[in-house]
């Protein structure tokens, strides 16, 4: 719990900006007048206590709040940090009443900040960082756990096409390829040999699931990357879309899942698996809450879920991975992604063990 406090309080909010990520906002705002409808200045500039992979800037005008997210400068690893990903994203969504921050513009000019960036609207709300829920009663609870499985239901339910996000991504082999690139970012990153993850990056691959479809995926949808309504249980904007693309929306809901099994030693959210009642709690079991997602997409249920279990466990510790190799190239975006090493190894583990009930041998 004191983890998970504790980063509620480290990650929220906002700070100066860090010396790595300052930039000229003169510049900045002569950009903001000539391209994001209803600007005014003075522009002032804080930097938000999150967002180790991009740094995450409020941008404070006399009249609005605006956010503005970009990449961090120097030595970047392949496909990484892609702003204008999560700016297509959230472009395509915003006009379909999916819950996201309205978009203002992108500046692909790298003398304005020195990297690419995107500005979108501020919105006001809450971010939780337990997933314990541990201020709030069971009834809140139940309703907050409702409203996240119906906002992710209601994202692999969006018609991508009509969206406009033909060629987001390839249609198909989304796990294979997912694998692949983050086989190749763990490789890149690595500082420490495991070999549980030397016999996943050989067996995930030979033995992913059959009958793969195809919808929008986030990537990393959980509840500190959502923003809700200062009262009331409801999604009010999804955040942090760098790692979204077209995919297979099990292998995103099953990655969402993993705050049921995941292992109270690892401080990345709260441990729901120490939770001896979760219905008592107000928090649904993980069996009824597959049910209510698969009610709101109209699937029958969720196979092969010790494989997904085994696929997600290895993407994130590639994930963390590649943060760590961006701290030992010194420009990770966030000085206490250096804590993340001690979590690379029990994620192997965790996704070994998932994989040799799903018929890994050794």
């Amino acid at each position: 719990m004191s983890d998970v406090v504790s980063a509620q309080e480290m990650f929220t909010g906002t700070k100066e900006v860090t010396d790595a990520h300052k930039f000229d906002p003169e510049k900045l705002a002569v950009w903001m007048e000539a391209n994001v409808e209803g600007y005014a200045g003075p522009l002032e500039v804080r930097q938000f206590k999150g967002g180790q992979s991009n740094p995450t800037y409020q941008l404070v005008t006399p009249n609005k709040k605006y956010v503005m997210r970009r990449k961090p400068p120097g030595k970047l690893l392949p496909s990484a940090h892609a702003v204008d990903r999560e700016y297509r994203a959230i472009s395509a969504l915003y006009p379909l009443g999916f819950p996201v921050a309205k978009p203002y513009g992108l500046c692909e000019d790298e003398n304005v900040t020195g990297t690419m960036f995107y500005v979108m609207d501020m919105v006001e709300g809450r971010i939780l960082w337990d997933g314990t829920l541990p201020h709030c009663e069971p009834a809140e609870r139940r309703a907050i756990y409702e409203a996240k499985v119906k906002t992710f239901a209601a994202l692999h339910n969006v018609d991508w096409r009509a969206a406009g996000l033909e060629g987001f991504g390839k249609e198909g082999d989304y796990v294979a390829r997912q694998i692949h690139r983050w086989t190749k970012q763990y490789q890149l990153s690595e500082t420490q040999h495991i070999e549980d993850m030397n016999k996943l990056i050989e067996w995930l691959p030979k033995n992913i699931p059959a009958g793969e479809t195809t919808t929008i995926v986030h990537g990393d949808y959980r509840l500190d990357n959502m923003i809700l309504h200062p009262t009331d249980p409801e999604v009010i904007a999804v955040l942090d879309w760098e790692l979204c693309t077209l995919g297979d929306p099990l292998a995103d809901f099953s990655y969402h899942l993993m705050n049921w099994v995941m292992p109270s030693s690892d401080p990345g959210r709260g441990a729901l698996v120490d939770i001896e009642d979760l219905t008592s709690h107000g928090i649904p079991t993980m069996e009824e809450y597959v049910r209510l997602y698969c009610d709101h997409t109209g699937r029958d249920g969720l196979p092969e879920l010790n494989y997904y279990f085994a696929y997600n466990g290895f993407r994130l510790a590639g994930i963390l991975q590649g943060i760590i190799g961006r701290v030992r190239d010194g420009t990770a975006a966030n000085a206490n992604a250096a804590t993340m090493e001690a979590r690379v190894l029990p994620l192997a583990q965790f996704a070994a063990s998932f994989a040799r009930k799903a018929g890994m041998e050794g």
